[in-house]
């Protein structure tokens, strides 16, 4: 088809969206491997899982060899209220770079949340509701996930105890207030409600907290409390599944127009989005149908891919949770205060690391100060306030035009644009008053995360 055809926006009809989540462990050689109980030292079952996660979660968590899982039609239904969301063909930054490649961007924005979360927290709320619980813990980083999880919570008419990363929590006040109008209660953490919490706070006193502190705070709530379950945002494979709609309808998109990327980017933090956007695209690469060169971006203040250890860990800094053999920091490691996205999580998807393990992807890990650059240019030209988060894919996406600039070269890059950035104007009037700075972990900071690595045969 003509390149003059491809319109600024690439829509899709509701007919079109996806009927089934693709689990792309079922074609992966190298499976991901199993989560592991930390004291047998042997893989979790499913009746060991239940009381944590709830029963269809447990069962999509465990399942490596169904290549596609149905959609419950209440939850497609759910979908529609934002979904198909846009690819769009980024001609104005084109323009600005004066780049011959062609970029394209899928904008997961376009619902209140303001990112791709909402994809996986409708899921495991509905799977909750469904074995009739009354409500959900979880944590949240940035504040993006809270957000869609107490969305979900509210529309299926679930409780949602939400803890709030400290240092998040109060530099985005208002992501908190979007949650607490939806219902949810949010708490710092680590906090003295649990006692985990209070144990974290104990031994590192002032600490600003880290997702692997609020996630051993909400799996202890959940444990505690009948009646609720534990559900998290990213790293899990059952989350990852759920967010294949995002690559799922990118594919479809691209693949009315005759468009083959040379190049897809997404930022990653626990995995979750990255996960989504490459999933059919990484399914045709490991079944040697394509090639495409897939790149995670991480920041410097938290890199476990670049810069950790490819070895079982525990999932949370409480060290409650079940070990996970991925990229890690170390479930210590707590990313500086002074980074102000999200992707604060020590550890990476274990779909992920073992897929970067065995050479089918790359990674880079990029500066904030460089990030938020990247965004203001974004914004200026695309008309969209890009999140933190999405902006790391921006940096990286547009390294890559100027690449082609030089080279001449017209390679076509897909790269995700997760979620908006109006709830993260502290950062950006950081980076405009020229007050942000890039704090990055020394290797000795690393080394002595993880030193402390449990010992896993």
């Amino acid at each position: 088809m003509s390149e003059t055809k491809v319109p600024y926006k690439i829509y899709l009809e509701e007919s079109e969206m996806p009927k089934s989540w693709y689990n792309l462990r079922a074609d992966m050689k190298n499976k991901p491997a199993p989560l592991v109980n930390p004291g047998t030292g042997k893989p979790l079952t499913a009746e060991e899982l239940t009381p944590i996660f709830c029963e269809e979660l447990v069962a999509q968590e465990l399942d490596e060899t169904t290549p596609f899982i149905e959609i419950p039609e209440e939850i497609r239904s759910f979908y529609k209220m934002y979904r198909p969301s846009p690819l769009v063909r980024a001609y104005c930054l084109e323009e600005k770079l004066q780049t011959p490649a062609k970029i394209y961007y899928k904008f997961e924005g376009n619902n209140t949340s303001g990112s791709h979360k909402l994809n996986s927290a409708i899921a495991q709320a509905y799977y909750a509701k469904k074995q009739g619980l009354k409500g959900v813990t979880t944590e949240t980083g940035a504040g993006q996930w809270g957000t869609a999880l107490s969305m979900a919570c509210a529309y299926l008419g679930l409780d949602c105890k939400v803890f709030m990363v400290k240092v998040s929590y109060e530099q985005k006040p208002f992501r908190r207030e979007v949650m607490r109008t939806y219902g949810a209660s949010v708490v710092p953490s680590p906090s003295e409600t649990t006692d985990v919490g209070k144990k974290i706070l104990a031994e590192h006193p002032g600490t600003t907290g880290s997702l692997g502190c609020a996630i051993s705070e909400a799996v202890e709530a959940a444990v505690k409390n009948p009646g609720y379950r534990y559900v998290l945002g990213s790293v899990l494979n059952q989350v990852l599944l759920h967010q294949s709609v995002i690559g799922l309808e990118t594919k479809t998109a691209l693949d009315k127009y005759g468009i083959k990327p040379d190049v897809i980017i997404g930022c990653a933090g626990g995995g979750s989005n990255l996960g989504g956007l490459i999933a059919p695209f990484m399914g045709e690469k490991l079944r040697g149908e394509a090639d495409y060169r897939i790149i995670a971006v991480e920041p410097a203040s938290c890199p476990s891919f670049t810069r950790g250890t490819f070895a079982y860990d525990f999932c949370d800094t409480g060290m409650i949770c079940p070990l996970a053999k991925m990229y890690t920091l170390g479930s210590s490691f707590i990313p500086s205060a002074n980074h102000a996205g999200g992707l604060r999580f020590h550890g990476m998807s274990t779909i992920l690391s073992q897929l970067y393990h065995d050479g089918y992807m790359e990674a880079v890990s990029v500066e904030q100060t460089s990030v938020f650059e990247a965004a203001e240019q974004f914004a200026r030209v695309e008309g969209i306030l890009p999140a933190p988060e999405s902006s790391h894919a921006i940096r990286v996406a547009i390294d890559e035009a100027l690449k082609c600039k030089e080279t001449g070269e017209e390679k076509t890059i897909v790269f995700g644009l997760t979620g908006t950035g109006y709830f993260d104007l502290v950062a950006y009037e950081q980076y405009n008053n020229g007050e942000m700075t890039d704090v990055i972990p020394t290797d000795e900071d690393i080394a002595a995360s993880v030193a402390k690595l449990p010992k896993v045969e």
